[in-house]
């Protein structure tokens, strides 16, 4: 008996729960505006991915770094075989067509791009890396005491020393130790990465998470009590908080199918045009699958949030748009101080943790990656023949949509928390907003 009745119970608040679920999605498909809202979010982002798609089509121009492709004294000979050669880069009557046997000149396209990245490196705090692909740092013709310029005791190498007060790693190299890289190689593998990180923290965390519930959470409970329908469910035996509940799963059944087929459409494309040798990237689905998750979270926080707004004032989008422009600050924030206790009082700050936590899992050298496109060049070659180097497509970008885990926690730690503290933030968000639709009277 006590079985059967247990079943009826919970029978009755499937049926409730179900009823009241269906009934909120047939109003979100059958109006007009939904669809209108969840369009332009995806044709936001669409564009977005245009871009995305046209960069990995452009080929980025290969930069001499370091200089050694030119030829300074115009005897036809470019200074990177004149000075493997051993002869003057300044004088048009020394060259290696003068040796015996005489040497035919080398074209220039051999001295660009022939000494790329190829550092081995681990999570120490002072890594030795870096090879001399192209032997001139280890050029007989280079005095001994020039071949270590970092003084660290080893010649023709790289240092990475990391700096924990500014968070970034330093590079010290050996002249002539991977000073040019491929601009190419670098640039898509950083425009990728950034397009991901960035449609993900500002095109799913912030923009389709506040957008979609600022127009479809909103009025969730209180266009009901306008329009009087809300005195059909509550005159049946069901708490007003079900119903705050219940009117919540079916906005959550229209947008979070709405967000898995978007975050997929976009992991599939980039997956397939992705820079790399592979058919498909299928390590980078780690990553969209952190921004599905964020999204999803933050989808769902501030659903409850907009909607306990509007249970609390027929015009509760104005409300609303204040905290908006607070999260787009926060936004802003998390990218360039993840450290920052302001993120701790923002649904965005938790929700882009997560994302920071997948792109540590997935690309574990991102630091030290992004370091590189900002040393291009920095010593070596370019520092003998210009004074200096140059920054390689694409670092800007990538620099500015990575970010470190701010929480000082490992990344697994880190996402844990921010699920709970956002799950905690959504409960929160349901009990003030359904306190407050108890004590509103229904006319």
């Amino acid at each position: 008996m006590d079985k059967k009745r247990g079943e009826t119970i919970w029978t009755s608040l499937d049926r409730k729960a179900t009823a009241i679920a269906e009934f909120t999605m047939r109003q979100y498909r059958t109006r007009l505006s939904t669809w209108v809202v969840l369009g332009v979010g995806f044709l936001a982002i669409s564009v977005v991915l245009l871009f995305y798609i046209d960069a990995m089509n452009t080929e980025i121009e290969a930069i001499d770094n370091d200089g050694d492709s030119l030829d300074w004294d115009g005897d036809g000979y470019v200074n990177g075989q004149e000075y493997k050669y051993g002869t003057d880069l300044n004088d048009a009557a020394s060259h290696p067509g003068l040796l015996d046997p005489p040497i035919d000149p080398e074209p220039a396209s051999m001295y660009i791009n022939e000494d790329d990245y190829d550092w081995d490196y681990s999570d120490g705090s002072r890594l030795e890396v870096g090879i001399d692909d192209d032997g001139d740092c280890n050029n007989s013709s280079l005095p001994e005491s020039l071949k270590d310029d970092n003084n660290d005791g080893t010649p023709c190498n790289i240092v990475l020393v990391y700096d924990s007060l500014s968070g970034s790693y330093f590079v010290y190299a050996d002249p002539y130790v991977d000073e040019d890289p491929d601009e190419d190689r670098y640039g898509k593998e950083a425009q990728h990465r950034a397009f991901i990180l960035g449609v993900g923290k500002l095109g799913f965390v912030f923009l389709l998470s506040i957008f979609v519930p600022l127009f479809l959470a909103t009025g969730l409970i209180r266009d009901e009590m306008t329009s009087g329908t809300m005195q059909y469910m509550t005159a049946k035996p069901i708490a007003r908080g079900e119903i705050f509940l219940y009117r919540m799963l079916g906005y959550l059944a229209i947008v979070w199918p709405y967000l898995l087929v978007v975050c997929s459409l976009l992991a599939i494309v980039s997956g397939f045009m992705g820079p790399g040798d592979q058919i498909f990237r299928f390590k980078d689905l780690g990553v969209w699958f952190s921004i599905l998750i964020a999204a999803l979270l933050a989808t769902l926080v501030y659903g409850m949030l907009f909607a306990f707004l509007g249970v609390l004032w027929k015009y509760g989008i104005i409300l609303a748009l204040p905290i908006a422009a607070w999260e787009l600050g926060m936004a802003l924030l998390s990218m360039t101080v993840p450290e920052s206790t302001f993120l701790r009082m923002s649904i965005v700050g938790w929700s882009m943790s997560i994302i920071d936590s997948g792109a540590y899992l997935v690309w574990p050298d991102m630091a030290l990656f992004t370091q590189k496109g900002a040393w291009a060049g920095g010593t070596g070659d370019a520092s003998f023949f210009f004074g200096g180097g140059n920054e390689l497509p694409g670092y800007r970008a990538l620099e500015w949509a990575q970010s470190d885990l701010g929480l000082g926690l490992g990344p697994y730690a880190t996402t844990v928390l921010s699920v709970v503290v956002l799950f905690c933030q959504a409960v929160f968000f349901w009990f003030i907003g359904q306190l407050i639709f108890k004590s509103k009277e229904i006319v």
